[in-house]
């Protein structure tokens, strides 16, 4: 047994208002991956910045190897040896990856050195990087690797890892367990979030549970079950989404030679796109990040302008009108951007109910905002979808992001849509609210919506899709039942291979 790398003792962060950790005490041994379970709102995200020195305790101590370890801020937590890679990356499109990475060190070498460096290190730990490549050129998982290999340039002894597979492939997410299990066998301790907990079982070798900002429970994920791991996280037992299993009805959505330009320089055009949904279906839409789903959802929602025929609701060509005249038709959605793009962050609850359910739930008369049906509507997110939060004068930016998402989310599916297209519904999101929103979903299809499910959660989309096709660099794929695919072809076809390419790969 080794000596614990850091020891957390009794640490306590209060907001006005809420506990985010209460007295949390656990070890992390060289070595080892370590995971940290939580649900939504649970005092993860606040711990690790706690470690990392971006969030001060109100209480208790840190050991480093047995030595008072308090970084008053993220470079000393570096020159500690402790490392962070964020759930959302922090790099800049327009800069190279060694530009990039040059940006995140106190002191880059001269840029030929740096480069050597980025080439040997990223070969070493199969991680092979570019260092001239422009980062806006990269795939996601691609962006992932430069965010490790800036890490690993500081020869961490601890590195922090937030969600790290929610952009990844299968194919993808095994070369990461590859690195990160050199990475421990060179002595290197892993702090792991994830909601993935197939992937801790996989990876983890101890897990500490948090919940409502304490630990209540250690185990062994490769001796405990994902369903002992989920119940130990929200306290308790919930159900698995069950489908109500009706056949298919009309065809609602029908999308006919869509193209479109990606209004971000860096993004991607859809290019020539041919799909149908009917009425009690969900078609589930897999791909990387970064291959076309902000500009699919954008052009479905009317955010993105489209040829007249391209997208048609109900037999009715819908494609040169905007976001609200396609709301009033029953066509709604939820982006995968929540924080700036599905609310306002300064705005409250109640605020950003109204910004899209103004028409459909009549919360205006000649004009004027009812304000007391906006906020009783708001309180019926709350209460509907289980929004951890004080009331719906909250502003959106103080909630945490899973709860944030079940408050999008909830707002579209009381809107009782014809055509609902969401976009990542569940990232971030712990097991429990990942349940009850896939359950959603899945009810919306059972009263006869069309669903469109676009995610790059592989086990989401085959919990609920009935039919299934890929996104890659603009393209969509033939659709399939989804019940006749698995993992690996599925991780196949999300990598850009089709049809016969499939079957030779997986042959």
């Amino acid at each position: 047994m080794t000596a614990p790398l850091l020891r957390l003792s009794g640490l306590t962060k209060t907001y006005p208002g809420v506990t985010a950790c209460d007295d949390v005490s656990f070890d992390i041994r060289e070595g080892e991956v370590h995971a940290l379970l939580g649900e939504n709102g649970a005092g993860k995200s606040t711990l690790v910045k706690m470690i990392y020195g971006l969030v001060k305790p109100d209480g208790g101590t840190m050991e480093r190897r047995g030595t008072a370890y308090a970084p008053s801020e993220p470079r000393a937590a570096r020159a500690a040896g402790v490392a962070m890679v964020f759930q959302h990356f922090s790099l800049f499109d327009a800069l190279s990856v060694a530009e990039n990475i040059a940006l995140g060190m106190e002191q880059p070498p001269p840029m030929r050195d740096l480069t050597r460096r980025i080439r040997a290190v990223s070969e070493d730990y199969g991680l092979p990087l570019d260092p001239h490549r422009m980062v806006g050129d990269l795939s996601a998982g691609e962006r992932q690797r430069v965010e490790i290999v800036r890490c690993l340039l500081q020869d961490p002894g601890l590195l922090i890892m937030d969600e790290p597979t929610s952009v990844l492939t299968p194919q993808e997410v095994e070369i990461l367990f590859r690195t990160l299990r050199k990475l421990t066998a060179e002595g290197v301790a892993i702090l792991y979030i994830s909601h993935k907990l197939d992937e801790i079982r996989a990876l983890c070798d101890r897990a500490t549970i948090l919940r409502q900002g304490r630990n209540v429970a250690t185990c062994v994920p490769r001796e405990t079950t994902t369903r002992e791991m989920a119940e130990m996280m929200v306290g308790g037992a919930f159900a698995a989404p069950q489908g109500a299993g009706r056949p298919a009805g009309e065809v609602v959505l029908d999308v006919t030679g869509l193209s479109a330009a990606s209004p971000n320089p860096f993004g991607t055009a859809l290019k020539n796109l041919h799909f149908t949904v009917h009425a009690g279906e969900v078609l589930g839409i897999g791909g990387v990040a970064g291959n076309g789903q902000d500009e699919l959802l954008s052009a479905l929602s009317g955010e993105l302008a489209t040829a007249p025929g391209a997208v048609t609701l109900s037999g009715r060509p819908i494609g040169r009108l905007g976001p609200a005249a396609r709301r009033r038709l029953g066509l709604l959605s939820a982006p995968e951007e929540r924080l700036g793009h599905a609310a306002a962050p300064e705005m409250s609850l109640t605020e950003n109910a109204v910004l899209t359910a103004a028409e459909r739930e009549d919360l205006l008369t000649r004009g004027f905002l009812r304000w007391p049906a906006a906020e009783a509507f708001a309180r019926r997110i709350i209460a509907s979808f289980d929004v951890r939060t004080p009331g719906p004068g909250t502003a959106a930016r103080a909630l945490s992001g899973g709860n944030l998402q079940k408050f999008v989310i909830g707002r579209e599916i009381l809107q009782r849509p014809a055509v609902l297209v969401v976009n990542q519904p569940t990232w971030g999101v712990d097991a429990a609210a990942a349940a009850a929103i896939r359950q959603a979903l899945l009810d919306q299809a059972a009263r006869g919506a069309a669903v469109v499910c676009i995610s790059q959660d592989l086990d989401e989309l085959m919990e609920i899709s009935d039919r299934f096709a890929a996104l890659n660099e603009g393209r969509l794929s033939d659709i399939r039942p989804a019940r006749d695919l698995g993992v690996e072809e599925i991780g196949l076809m999300m990598g850009g291979a089709h049809g016969m390419e499939v079957a030779h790969a997986q042959a």
